[in-house]
């Protein structure tokens, strides 16, 4: 139990010094731009990239930036889905939380059990943290079912407080949290599409890590490790609701940000200057800024960083390996760039003892074999042309 009984300590606080700088670094004009669930999964999901850490710890519109830069990102929700989305979370949620209660097996709240549901306001992201975690240690104490509707909770990322925002938290009589996840995608035949659940589940997995703070401090309270999933059933607009493990996802994102680089270390090796204001500076400055910190492009960042098309663009111009994806690059070892295996693969470079430029070499010997068996002779720079290609 907490010393103090409103609120569960909140997230050691940036310095000054940092919070100044990360303010430098987002433009003294700009507001700071939330870090929410899905941009925090994806940081885990991707922990040596310090550009986005960075970035997102400074609060910097990552869709501005890009746009400024040249390469806006081609993905998002539209404004369609969006409604559609909150009119599916006011039905489930409607009647004091008696289509949820159905959901979570507990009845009808009018057949003798009542569901609670706590005013959570208060002024700004800190308050209505400090205002959620008095409400799930008042809830726990008094053995009801309670439903916190849009909970604020805090965690730590890189040394600067996150705040994030679940649909839901349902806390039962016996002291046990459970998120609830409310989706507008279908289940169709009770099931749904896997990379969709699967971005859920990953999402929900960092609510879960952020209440088993608060659940540590509270007495009689746990965290369920399994969330409930609400989406539309079939073609139509009822709810229908599955019950998703996430102790694999908490896993992976507990251990990815623990693995993040403090944003102090990362903006104290910037050269005094440096700053992402989109509205103060050029392309060619905004472009300048975004090199001075080190990126981990991957494919997979097309789907989830609004910067991934200029991160691609520059690793393909530097002839990166990465930029034909991580297995890629982990196979390649000491071979950092195109130019270096196609290089090792025609023998002009690297060590024959290195085992990836060993089978680099079988690679192309094979490749000879096989174009003669057909009739065509290899030319010396086939390889090479074809390694131009990929990029």
């Amino acid at each position: 139990m907490s010393e103090s009984p409103d609120s569960a300590p909140p997230p050691k606080a940036p310095t000054t010094a940092l919070r100044q700088r990360l303010a430098e670094l987002r433009g003294p004009a700009a507001q700071p731009h939330p870090l929410d669930a899905r941009a925090l999964a994806a940081l885990a999901a991707n922990p040596g990239c310090k550009r986005r850490a960075l970035l997102d710890g400074a609060g910097v519109d990552k869709a501005a930036l890009a746009s400024a830069l040249g390469s806006p990102a081609a993905f998002g929700q539209s404004q369609f889905a969006f409604m559609r989305g909150n009119a599916f979370e006011a039905k489930v949620k409607a009647d004091g939380g008696k289509e949820l209660m159905r959901l979570l097996g507990l009845g009808d709240p009018g057949e003798g059990r009542v569901l609670e549901v706590p005013d959570l306001t208060a002024s700004g992201p800190e308050g209505r943290a400090a205002r959620t975690a008095l409400a799930l240690r008042e809830a726990t104490g008094a053995g009801g079912f309670t439903l916190l509707d849009h909970p604020m909770l805090a965690l730590d990322v890189a040394g600067s407080p996150a705040y994030l925002e679940p649909d839901a938290v349902v806390v039962r009589p016996d002291g046990r949290w459970t998120v609830v996840e409310i989706k507008s995608f279908p289940m169709i035949d009770s099931a749904a599409d896997a990379a969709k659940v699967g971005a859920a589940a990953r999402q929900a997995a960092v609510y879960v890590l952020a209440l088993e703070r608060v659940a540590a401090l509270t007495e009689g309270a746990s965290v369920a490790h399994s969330v409930l999933l609400v989406c539309p059933k079939d073609f139509t607009n009822m709810p229908t609701a599955s019950v998703v493990d996430v102790r694999k996802q908490l896993s992976v994102t507990r251990r990815q940000l623990a693995r993040l680089t403090r944003l102090d270390e990362i903006a104290g090796a910037l050269p005094e200057g440096v700053t992402f204001d989109v509205e103060a500076c050029s392309t060619e400055q905004l472009a300048d800024a975004v090199e001075q910190v080190p990126h981990a492009y991957a494919p997979e960042c097309l789907a989830a960083c609004e910067l991934a098309f200029h991160c691609r663009d520059r690793a393909r111009l530097a002839g990166a390996v990465e930029a034909l994806g991580r297995s890629v690059r982990g196979e390649l070892g000491g071979l950092t760039t195109i130019g270096d295996v196609l290089a090792a693969a025609r023998g002009e470079a690297g060590d024959p003892d290195d085992p990836a430029v060993g089978a680099l070499r079988r690679a192309a010997a094979l490749r000879a074999e096989s174009l003669r068996a057909a009739g065509r002779v290899p030319s010396p720079g086939t390889v090479a042309e074809e390694g131009a290609a990929c990029r």
